[in-house]
């Protein structure tokens, strides 16, 4: 049973929450050379708890629209198919959502107490457009814009935590952190066009089309790569962070497969594997990044 449960939450998908918490705290270790254990373990422990709650509130909704019967899933798309192979109850995965989301909104109550108006912003953001996020922001062709957003917001309210300011290498660190996240579901979004769109579904590759949606796939890590080279040309982040960049062959190799393959699942797939890769290894490189300079 546990099993299933990892397997709808999409355990495997919590590294970019991850990722996120530990940009920003890797970033203002750099900068501050502070760390508060206390406040970092429950951060990690919140984001974690609100992506969670929109994992499971989004399969519970794919379901209840009929999206996860009509599209082929893999490992990358399609939902995690446990309700529609009856593995749990629908009404026990809607539960569980809004149990972590009352559970990530708590740990936010804490921090608007501690750390003020500032939080209580990202947290209301948080709330709202997890709960609303798969029947009115994907349904807008929204959804790449909003974790962009939400990946921002965790990186700029990691370093407000810590620090107690909103600094502009936060807002870019941020800017990096949202552009990779949103590629990944951009690019998974291509094997679910037709399913989605029979079931009123707008997202981005709806709404563009899927031939020209191929060709916004560079424009998400060009966002990340020059968020980068200003941040290193401002000397807002150490030169070391150019490190991110290693995973070029790997982004050029999956935006050349995705122009090849767009239309064919299978086909697709090793892609948007090579897309979740990339993704993780720059925001990886990331965040080693600022921990180098620290330890000559």
């Amino acid at each position: 049973m546990l099993s299933v449960w990892l397997r709808v939450i999409r355990v495997r998908f919590l590294l970019a929450s991850i990722i996120a918490v530990s940009v920003g705290l890797a970033l203002n270790w750099w900068q501050n050379s502070s760390f508060d254990a206390f406040d970092a373990a429950l951060t990690f422990a919140g984001v974690m708890a609100l992506h969670a709650s929109v994992d499971l509130l989004n399969d519970f909704w794919d379901f209840k629209r009929g999206i996860d019967t009509k599209t082929k899933r893999t490992k990358m798309s399609g939902g995690t198919g446990v309700l529609p192979e009856g593995l749990l109850k629908p009404k026990s995965v809607y539960r569980a959502g809004v149990a972590f989301l009352i559970i990530g909104a708590a740990i936010g109550g804490y921090f608007v107490f501690t750390d003020g108006f500032t939080i209580a912003v990202i947290l209301g953001f948080a709330i709202l457009s997890i709960y609303f996020y798969s029947t009115k922001i994907v349904d807008s062709g929204l959804g790449e814009f909003f974790v962009a957003v939400k990946g921002s917001m965790i990186v700029i309210g990691t370093v407000f935590i810590q620090s107690g300011e909103i600094t502009l290498e936060s807002i870019l660190a941020g800017i990096i952190v949202g552009s990779l996240s949103s590629l990944v579901l951009f690019i998974a979004s291509f094997p679910d066009h037709n399913a989605d769109k029979s079931k009123g579904r707008k997202t981005l590759v709806i709404v563009v089309g899927k031939q020209n949606a191929v060709k916004l796939f560079w424009i998400f890590p060009l966002i990340s790569y020059c968020a980068i080279l200003i941040g290193v040309a401002l000397e807002l982040f150490p030169i070391i962070s150019l490190i991110s960049f290693v995973g070029i062959p790997l982004m050029i190799k999956s935006g050349f497969g995705l122009m090849k393959n767009y239309d064919s699942v299978d086909e697709l797939f090793p892609y948007m594997s090579s897309t979740l890769m990339f993704s993780r290894i720059t925001g990886i490189l990331f965040v080693i990044s600022f921990l180098i300079p620290l330890l000559q």
